[in-house]
């Protein structure tokens, strides 16, 4: 049996490994949102942070902190996430240092470049659908097997504040 925090805790795992969020601010530009790489300095728990450029629609919807939406799916699909939380701008000068790497590097002219800006996503919920069955549910059908009972605790709104 799956529990809403094995979920979450895979979920923090695989965000880890594969990084990519479809991130947007709730209410505005009809829902778009754009693919970001996440950075998490805590294994299990926010906050997710993105560098980005100061030219990013993003960036420059963000005078005040806002609600955002973000979409996560795990290499393989194995799993899928919807998450909520507050998303800022945010200037913390550490928080660049810490996180600073070669991938982040290969995009700016160093730390200070004035292109370069800081968003963090406090997470507060968020709901989590592990899918590590997939190929065999597709059996369990052929076989005429309803799959439905291996998906019952595969699946559960987290805390992740």
């Amino acid at each position: 049996m799956t529990s809403p925090a094995d979920l979450e805790k895979k979920f923090w795992k695989a965000l880890k490994s594969d990084m990519t969020l479809m991130l947007g601010v709730d209410g505005l530009e009809d829902g778009h949102t754009r693919p970001m790489t996440a950075q998490l300095e805590h294994e299990e728990r926010g906050p997710i942070w993105f560098f980005t450029s100061v030219d990013n629609g993003l960036v420059r919807q963000l005078d005040a902190p806002r609600r955002a939406v973000a979409a996560f799916a795990a290499k393989g699909h194995s799993l899928f996430a919807s998450i909520g939380g507050q998303l800022v701008v945010d200037t913390d000068r550490a928080v660049v240092e810490r996180l600073w790497n070669p991938f982040v590097a290969a995009w700016y002219e160093g730390k200070d470049d004035p292109r370069l800006a800081l968003l963090r996503l406090d997470p507060d919920q968020g709901e989590v659908w592990l899918n590590e069955n997939n190929l065999l549910a597709g059996v369990k059908m052929l076989m005429g097997i309803d799959p439905k009972k291996d998906y019952q605790d595969k699946v559960a709104k987290v805390d992740l504040g």
